[in-house]
């Protein structure tokens, strides 16, 4: 799939993410921001780039400030970013949940 157009969802509040979406050229390019990336950093970017998988995009720019966000949060965040940017919003993607 095609992104249409940059998309953000998320916030910068505590224990949450915030994750932007754009046209990328060279694959699935995952930028993270985030105080536990040492720890938690491969984690983090392993669930977006799975997601990214999932609506099968090859030439994405993700980028994630992470502020402390749980699992869940990062995939429900991630998917609905990138739906914003496929411009599919209105029609869920059940089977990437």
């Amino acid at each position: 799939m095609e992104i249409k157009q940059t998309a953000i969802d998320g916030t910068l509040e505590s224990s949450d993410i915030q994750i932007t979406v754009s046209q990328g050229t060279a694959g699935v390019q995952i930028e993270l921001t985030s105080d536990v990336a040492e720890r938690f950093g491969t984690q983090i970017k392993a669930t977006i780039a799975q997601i990214a998988n999932d609506f099968q995009l090859e030439n994405v720019k993700i980028k994630a400030v992470d502020q402390g966000a749980l699992d869940c949060v990062i995939k429900a965040r991630t998917i609905t970013a990138i739906q914003r940017a496929l411009q599919t919003s209105a029609e869920p993607a059940w089977e990437v949940l």
